[in-house]
């Protein structure tokens, strides 16, 4: 009974290190497709929002940012912002399971 108590405490401290790591890590990803949408939809660059998200974006991009050079800027941002966006969202579902793996005690075979 005891050490199903321990299996119970220690899926509490896991799930909110997990939820941390997917609100931050789609947050960034969100970040990055608000920049594609404004750079696709021809935003003002000098609009405060517009700068905002620029500078949000280019400190989550991940290296990202001049791996693909097409002539058109919305082209590139696509590919480079949504290759950052994507690895993001990897990168969350890899730490996430990481977590659960190393934290969790592995349940008992007899049960």
């Amino acid at each position: 009974m005891q050490g199903s108590n321990r299996r119970w405490t220690r899926i509490w401290q896991v799930r909110p290190a997990c939820t941390i790591v997917h609100i931050i890590c789609g947050t960034f990803a969100v970040v990055l497709l608000a920049r594609i949408v404004l750079v696709m939809g021809d935003a003002n660059p000098a609009n405060g929002i517009a700068a905002f998200v620029r500078g949000w974006s280019g400190a989550v991009s991940l290296g990202f940012e001049d791996l693909f050079t097409p002539a058109s800027a919305g082209a590139r941002t696509l590919l480079n912002d949504g290759l950052a966006a994507l690895a993001w969202v990897g990168l969350s579902a890899l730490v996430t399971t990481l977590i659960r793996r190393l934290a969790l005690p592995a349940r008992d075979q007899d049960a």
